[in-house]
Parts: structure tokens; C-alpha cells; sequence
């Protein structure tokens, strides 16, 4: 984990739309599979970033040097038979700071808080052979399956996408 890496909560995004917004149109542009095709508009950015904090979800940022480099979301399960479950979702690191643990912390930081909301059970997904497969692996998700053509690429392209999940006990 790089320790000049600091990752805190948002709980508005007022001050940090713009960073917000150049980071989400820089990874989808980059190819990201975060629920957006490329080319991405900064308009389009906008508006998401101004419907994502809500009391069911917790936003994160990690900040190299006072910049916003990546953020993630825990999304709490508000269903009466899911008070047990959060969704790791939106995991993002800006292209020029890849390989430096950011990703990391911020799963790590995500991973605890979700403990500290009594949470005993996190699932994401991803799209099939990103890198991100590695990070979940090596921080011990269990795969639970794919679905074929889950996500389509800006060329048309679909691709299958992996469930994993983890459970925070013991």
C-alpha cells in the first residue's frame, strides 16, 4: 500500500465534481467497464456524480498529493433479507497512477467500513480478463460464476463478466 495514498469518505460531492468528472470520462474513455461507453461526455460524468451519494451508498476517494487518483463506492443493501450484504461497485484509479496500490486501499477501506456497518458479505462483479480480477483474487474473493454477453464494448463487442463475493467473518 503507498503511504502517501490518503483515502477519505465523501459525503457531497460539491467540492469535488469536477475531479470527479474528469476521472470517471478519463477511465471510461480508457476502456473501463463501469456501466458507461466511450466516448464518454463530461456532461454525462456531471450528472452521474450528481446522483450517486445517497444513505445507501458510501463513496471513497483516494488522494495522491491532495488529487483525486480513484474512488469506489459500497453500495448497502437496503432490502429486509439483505441487511447483511454491501456491493463493492465503481472501483476506478486514474490511468497514470495504475500498479501503485491505490486500488488496494481503497478495497481495504471499503472492506472495513463495511464491517463497521455490521456487513458480512460483499459481491462485485467485473468484466472477464481486466486486471481487476487480480486484485479481487489476491485480496480473497471467491468466484461464484460468469454470465456470457453480460456488457457491451464501445465496438459492439459483448463480453461475459465474473461474480465474486467474500465473506467478512472470521
Amino acid at each position: 500500500m503507498n503511504a502517501d495514498v490518503k483515502v477519505e469518505q465523501l459525503t457531497s460531492i460539491e467540492y469535488h465534481l469536477n475531479e470527479l468528472s474528469d476521472l470517471l470520462v478519463q477511465v471510461v474513455n480508457d476502456g473501463a467497464s463501469i456501466g458507461f461507453l466511450p466516448p464518454m461526455k463530461r456532461s454525462e460524468a456531471i450528472d452521474y456524480w450528481e446522483s450517486v451519494i445517497n444513505h445507501d451508498v458510501i463513496l471513497f476517494v483516494a488522494k495522491l498529493q491532495g488529487e483525486i487518483v480513484g474512488s469506489i463506492q459500497l453500495h448497502l443493501c437496503s432490502k429486509q433479507n439483505g441487511g447483511h450484504r454491501a456491493e463493492i461497485a465503481k472501483l476506478m484509479t486514474h490511468t497514470g497512477y495504475r500498479r501503485k496500490g491505490i486500488g488496494r486501499s481503497l478495497m481495504h477501506q471499503s472492506e472495513e467500513r463495511a464491517k463497521q456497518e455490521r456487513r458480512t458479505l460483499l459481491v462485485l462483479d467485473t468484466r472477464e480478463g481486466d486486471p481487476s480480477n487480480f486484485l479481487y483474487n489476491s485480496l480473497g474473493y471467491i468466484q461464484a460464476g460468469s454470465i456470457p454477453d453480460f456488457a457491451k464494448s464501445a465496438n459492439g463487442e459483448f463480453h461475459p463478466t465474473i461474480f465474486y463475493y467474500k465473506n467478512m467473518i472470521g
